[in-house]
């Protein structure tokens, strides 16, 4: 779990990586607690900040922001912007206003809509959910454990055709033994996460999108801005993919520095500490600023742009490739459902949520990833971080 648009990144990878392997140390819950206020914060600004230079690119005139919490306001802030609308959105229109609650419109979201001066949609940034980031980051960590299972495994089939003097290509091996096989891999791999001896790829985990923007201008603009980052020698374009079918946009990664000076002013100056106060730290050291929880920070972060029409826009929010709807397609959508990948997004949700909750000190990880939970037991742990009654009908 390489969080590219955290300046801790490297930190919370450590943690997460000693958690995987069941060491947990005695302030990890305190620095969780100081990363997430001030990863979180450092990148909100980030945002803010290249979202308006950015809209600058591709619009004239003042730009207003406004604070979404729900799907719901995002959707209708589109259906409001009609001048644009050829026949496709005009219906898309339709059936969103006859039945709303069809669109998911009560799905959170943390995110920021930018506003022309009329009022209308011309973009809108975001920080991803920590509950999506478990999922995602528990897709990758997933299929590359599932790629060291499946290694091992033929590892394990390779040894046995030499025992039996065959080519591997030519053993014949019963379904029965092929699903032991798997299974004793899935074991191995377990043990090297109990011996602590299990390493990530940092590469194969990587994430970028934490933080994401997306830009809503005609085809023209979108290649003018494309072309002026390109050009940019501030902000380096890591990577550009072009999606087609029934999603169409264009992302790019970008990778831009943050402002400390601007960031550290911004904290005090709008009183942001008032927001950390149920966060288990003292309001007196939260009033002091930021610069005391950062610690070896980098110097840069990555986002997401998206880059899109105002006819694609009401595809994606509105049409066959609604963005809930592919977020459903991805969970349902499991290279391996084993109870290692199941404990992978319990781990990393109970992490966010430790570093969320009013407690900075923990006295042991409740999920191991050679165990195996239910649901309700990471529901119950949450809850004990924040002290909530469990709600037994047995007394």
């Amino acid at each position: 779990m390489y969080l590219t648009s955290f300046i801790h990144r490297d930190q919370l990878l450590d943690i997460a990586e000693r958690w995987f392997c069941g060491h947990l140390h005695g302030d990890d819950a305190l620095r969780l607690t100081q990363i997430l206020i001030c990863d979180g914060f450092v990148l909100a600004e980030t945002l803010e900040s290249l979202t308006k230079n950015l809209l600058h690119r591709t619009h004239n005139g003042p730009i207003l922001q406004k604070r979404v919490h729900l799907k719901g306001e995002l959707r209708e802030a589109i259906c409001r912007r009609g001048e644009e609308a050829g026949p496709r959105a005009k219906e898309l229109f339709e059936w969103y206003r006859k039945n709303p609650d069809f669109y998911y419109r009560e799905a959170p979201i943390d995110g920021v809509m930018c506003l022309d001066g009329k009022g209308q949609l011309i973009g809108v940034y975001r920080v991803k959910r920590a509950r999506r980031i478990a999922e995602k980051a528990n897709r990758k960590i997933a299929n590359w454990v599932f790629s060291l299972v499946q290694k091992k495994a033929e590892q394990m089939a390779a040894e046995r055709a030499r025992r039996f003097g065959v080519p591997l290509e030519l053993l014949l091996t019963p379904e029965p033994e092929m699903t032991s096989e798997f299974v004793e891999a899935e074991r191995a791999i377990a043990q090297s996460f109990i011996e602590g001896s299990f390493k990530f790829d940092r590469d194969a985990l990587t994430i970028n999108d934490v933080g994401g923007i997306k830009i809503v201008a005609d085809d023209q603009r979108l290649v003018n801005l494309e072309s002026a980052l390109d050009e940019d020698p501030k902000i380096q374009v890591l990577h550009k993919e072009s999606f087609y079918g029934p999603y169409r946009a264009k992302s790019l990664v970008l990778e831009c520095p943050w402002d400390p000076e601007h960031v550290f002013r911004k904290y005090k100056e709008s009183q942001c500490w008032e927001r950390y106060l149920n966060r288990g730290i003292p309001e007196a050291e939260l009033r002091m600023g930021l610069e005391s929880h950062i610690r070896d920070p980098q110097p840069t972060i990555s986002v997401e742009l998206i880059l899109s029409n105002f006819p694609d826009l009401v595809e994606s929010e509105l049409g066959d490739s609604i963005h809930e709807e592919r977020i459903i397609a991805q969970r349902d959508n499991k290279v391996y459902e084993g109870y290692i990948p199941m404990n992978v997004e319990f781990l990393l949700e109970y992490l966010f949520a430790v570093g969320f909750s009013p407690q900075i000190r923990i006295d042991r990880l409740p999920i191991k990833l050679w165990g195996r939970y239910l649901p309700d037991t990471l529901i119950s742990h949450v809850r004990r971080l924040y002290e909530l009654p469990e709600h037994d009908l047995f007394y």
